[in-house]
């Protein structure tokens, strides 16, 4: 057998990577770069930053309230009092941006809490920019929170109509904007929506506020923690006729473009976990940012199984998120935003 030696010929062509492809054995060795941590951070090509999570909030009237979700460990429906508490942890934690969604006390056929001046959301936006006036205030702008029925916009005949909970949801975009949310964020995939909002703020002189459109939502089993949280199961049916089918991958693109067309200034896709090839896609056709929701039922998974001891929990988060922003993802809404934000201190 030959004698196996460190000197090995040197190569005559050298290939875009930097091996020499006529080796016996390979000159250019990857590990190298992975040889210690400080040396494995340096040549790292991807980074969760803690301005790039938006942690969402579920708010209920009253005071003193801070009610668990049993489904999302460390998550609860909260006064605003109570809020305001939470929001002074996360500033000092890094993180720079939450998203409000509502519950409100009294649901109607109407969605008056949604587009009410009084409104919880409303409420707690005035207050906490009082607060925290350089905090990201992002208002998810829904119907089914509000709904009576709990669907995603105005029921007549079991059916959901699309044009008329166009123009509530562009009045609750407008009352959000009015009580100084930073970003309006509808999420009800209705046809139309973006380019009603985009028209109304313009004309009621919030031309300088963007909207981050839920452009890919998808009818997802991973809503079910979400649900309890916000109290938005639907009454009857589901949200199929809405919510897109999660097979179709050419129908996300288009539902992306023609918000781009109508005036979105940022996309999203949701999930993120299980449509990490959309964020993909969606970065390779837009140059815009793109979000992705890191949805409930992503973040129960982990949980749970954390509290069994069958995952390392800080590895998968840190893992998940990562991936995120690895697809194309700039921004990410994630329950797991606290957590990971300590964690970037450490």
């Amino acid at each position: 057998m030959e004698k196996l030696t460190r000197e090995r010929p040197l190569s005559q062509t050298i290939d875009k990577d930097g091996a020499h492809s006529g080796d016996a054995f390979p000159r250019m060795r990857l590990r190298r770069l992975r040889s210690s941590s400080t040396l494995r951070a340096m040549v790292r090509e991807t980074h969760v930053r803690a301005e790039q999570m938006i942690y969402p909030l579920f708010l209920v009237e009253g005071e003193g309230i801070k009610k668990p979700i049993s489904s999302m460990p460390g998550i609860h429906q909260q006064s605003i009092d109570e809020a305001l508490r939470e929001i002074e942890e996360c500033v000092n934690e890094g993180l720079q941006s939450i998203i409000l969604f509502g519950v409100p006390r009294d649901k109607d056929t109407e969605a008056t809490g949604a587009w009410s001046d009084k409104g919880i959301v409303q409420e707690a936006t005035r207050r906490i920019k009082k607060h925290f006036p350089e905090l990201m205030v992002v208002a998810d702008t829904c119907l089914c929170e509000y709904m009576s029925h709990g669907h995603c916009g105005i029921v007549a005949d079991g059916q959901i109509l699309n044009d008329p909970s166009v123009q509530i949801l562009a009045r609750a975009a407008v009352s959000q904007a009015r009580a100084g949310a930073d970003i309006i964020a509808p999420s009800d995939m209705m046809d139309g929506r973006v380019a009603a909002i985009r028209s109304a703020l313009d004309e009621n002189g919030f031309e300088h506020v963007p909207i981050m459109a839920y452009s890919a939502k998808f009818s997802s089993a991973m809503y079910g923690p979400f649900r309890e949280a916000a109290e938005s199961a639907p009454q009857f049916g589901d949200r199929t006729t809405y919510q897109m089918d999660p097979a179709n991958r050419r129908e996300a693109l288009r539902e992306i473009e023609l918000d781009l067309k109508e005036g979105a200034d940022m996309v999203m896709v949701k999930p993120a976990l299980l449509y990490l090839d959309l964020i993909r896609e969606a970065r390779e056709m837009t140059r815009v940012p793109i979000a992705a929701y890191n949805v409930s039922g992503e973040y129960a998974m982990v949980k749970a199984a954390a509290e069994k001891g069958w995952l390392d929990e800080k590895r998968v988060v840190q893992e998940t998120l990562t991936s995120i922003v690895r697809a194309g993802a700039d921004l990410i809404i994630t329950y797991h935003a606290r957590d990971m934000a300590r964690w970037l201190q450490e």
